[in-house]
């Protein structure tokens, strides 16, 4: 079952150095969606990847 994890970020610079963090990671470009207007990035991953996907993230100090 697949999940999708969002976390809001201050600024777009953050938004980038997610991305790439996760695709230097393995994540497909496809699993991320990175949403500029609000400063979310959006990933679907297995529920497996959860925690990984969840540190990753937290790295680059979401707001949410």
């Amino acid at each position: 079952m697949s999940e999708t994890i969002v976390r809001t970020y201050d600024s777009v610079e953050a938004l980038k150095n997610v991305e790439e963090d996760l695709l230097a990671t393995g994540i497909e470009q496809e699993q991320i969606l990175v949403d500029k207007a609000n400063k979310q990035v959006k990933v679907v991953v297995p529920a497996t990847a959860e925690p990984e996907i969840v540190e990753i993230l937290g790295r680059h100090r979401p707001i949410d």
